[in-house]
């Protein structure tokens, strides 16, 4: 028996970005410092604090606040008008 779809031999189809190793190190260090502000930290808290599972999105609206949503609702970009091309 065979299956109807073909089974990836990776498991993400998207290709790692190929940097020189002075570009790598400079954007590791970009990260680092992006990643180290106190509005990200305090994003990741806030993240970390409200939880995480598969069976919902975290749907970040436009006053600042998070809600729970299901994927499928949080990812309809025509039903929200997020579309943009």
């Amino acid at each position: 028996m065979t299956t109807p779809f073909k089974l990836r031999s990776s498991p993400s189809p998207f290709k790692k970005q190929e940097l020189s190793p002075e570009a790598a190190a400079a954007k590791k260090k970009r990260d680092i410092k992006a990643a180290s502000t106190p509005e990200r930290i305090a994003k990741r808290s806030e993240n970390q604090s409200i939880g995480q599972s598969s069976e919902y999105d975290l749907h970040h609206k436009p006053d600042g606040s998070v809600v729970r949503m299901s994927v499928a609702n949080n990812r309809n970009v025509w039903k929200h008008n997020e579309r943009t091309a």
